[in-house]
C-alpha cells in the first residue's frame, strides 16, 4: 500500500491536489531532516503513520470551516499544522515554534507544497496578540502549563459544532495530568478512528474555552 493509499483509507475524498501534496511530504521531510533534525532519524520511515496520520486525527474530531483560524503551538517540523493545512485549504493556520531552524523547515515545506494558508513564525505562544478559533498542539508540555500559555488567545464567538478551544494530541496515561488541569475536558481515543497499533495509546484532549 502506498503512503497516499494509507491516508485514503481514512480520508477517501482527498482531491488530486491534496493527494499530490501528501505524496510529496516524504521526500521533503527526508531531504530537510538530513540538514535540520526535526523528526528522529529512525522515525522518518514511519512519517505517514506516526506524524501525518497522527496529526490528521484532529480532523476525525472536527472539520475546520472555511475562514477559521487555527494556531499550532510548538509545531516543530510542522505537525499537526502542515497535514491539517493540506486537508483544510480554506482554513488559515498559524504555525509557531520558539526554535528558528524548525520554522525554516516549515516555511520551506509549505512553499514547496504551494500552501497559501500557512503562516509560520518563530515566536513563543505567550507573545502572540491574535485570537483563534482553535489551538492545536502535539504534546509540547503538560496540559495545565499549555492552558496557561494559550487560554486568552481563543475567540469568544464559536462557529463550529465544538466550542472554540484546545485540541491537544497526547499519549499514554493522562489521569494525573488531566486532574491537575481542573477544567472541563473531553478525551477522544485515536484507536477509535485508526486501526494501526501506533494509535492504541494515543488520544486527543479537547478543552473548550
Amino acid at each position: 500500500m502506498s503512503n497516499v493509499d494509507l491516508l485514503l483509507q481514512y480520508f477517501p475524498t482527498l482531491s488530486e491536489t491534496q493527494k499530490s501534496q501528501f505524496d510529496k511530504l516524504y521526500g521533503l521531510y527526508k531531504e530537510w531532516n538530513e540538514k535540520i533534525n526535526v523528526i528522529s532519524r529512525k522515525d522518518i520511515d514511519n512519517l505517514y503513520i506516526n506524524h501525518i496520520l497522527h496529526s490528521l486525527g484532529i480532523a476525525k474530531v472536527i472539520a475546520f470551516k472555511p475562514g477559521a483560524k487555527v494556531l499550532d503551538v510548538g509545531t516543530g517540523g510542522g505537525f499537526p499544522g502542515i497535514p491539517l493545512a493540506i486537508l483544510f485549504p480554506e482554513t488559515q493556520f498559524h504555525l509557531v515554534d520558539s526554535i528558528g531552524k524548525k520554522i525554516t523547515v516549515v516555511k520551506n515545506v509549505a512553499t514547496a507544497l504551494g500552501l497559501k494558508n500557512v503562516n509560520a513564525e518563530q515566536i513563543r505562544a505567550e507573545q502572540l496578540k491574535d485570537e483563534y478559533d482553535f489551538i492545536v498542539s502535539r504534546a509540547v508540555t503538560r496540559l495545565k502549563e499549555f492552558y496557561g500559555w494559550v487560554h486568552r488567545k481563543v475567540k469568544k464567538k464559536s462557529n463550529h459544532e465544538l466550542y472554540n478551544g484546545i485540541l491537544y494530541l497526547k499519549g499514554g496515561d493522562l489521569d494525573e495530568e488531566l486532574a491537575e488541569l481542573k477544567k472541563p475536558y473531553q478525551v477522544f481515543e485515536l484507536s477509535d478512528f485508526f486501526k494501526e497499533d501506533f494509535f492504541q495509546t494515543k488520544k486527543i484532549v479537547y478543552v473548550p474555552l
